[in-house]
């Protein structure tokens, strides 16, 4: 294996393992779920990413066969995490000021409540939105 491959397997691993460092410092130690999400799906996929591009180049460099694993891997990493932090966050958005009791004295509803005019699960619109007036009437 050449030097120069060596070098830059070993910056990858270093670099990746600092990512993974700081995002996983930042999912134990910041305060809120909002800035939590940062942790994992920032810093900790770059690291991931770094490692899995350092292994790319390992084996080729070492004289094994280019295996696609690792690519799939990364891309699959890279597709997958910021879709479930924007999932994580629209299900904190749509619970803040909502406490959802997990022993209900009453058991549970038969049903849930159709929601309130101009709220929908997909989408958050803050407190102080209006429905836009050229929105389609909800059919109850």
């Amino acid at each position: 294996m050449s030097p120069l491959a060596e070098i830059l397997i070993a910056a990858l691993l270093v670099l990746g393992g600092i990512f993974i460092l700081v995002g996983s410092w930042a999912l134990a130690r910041l305060p809120s779920l909002m800035t939590r999400l940062h942790g994992p799906t920032k810093a900790t996929t770059l690291g991931v990413g770094s490692c899995l591009i350092a292994s790319m180049i390992y084996f080729p460099a070492s004289g094994y066969a280019f295996s696609a694993h690792e690519l799939l891997i990364t891309i699959f990493l890279l597709l997958t995490a910021p879709i479930s932090a924007n999932m994580i966050a629209k299900a904190h958005l749509h619970r803040q000021g909502h406490h959802i009791d997990p022993n209900p004295a009453d058991g549970i509803p038969e049903s849930l409540p159709p929601p309130t005019s101009g709220e929908d699960w997909a989408t958050f619109h803050g407190a102080e939105a209006e429905p836009a007036e050229d929105a389609p009437a909800r059919r109850v």
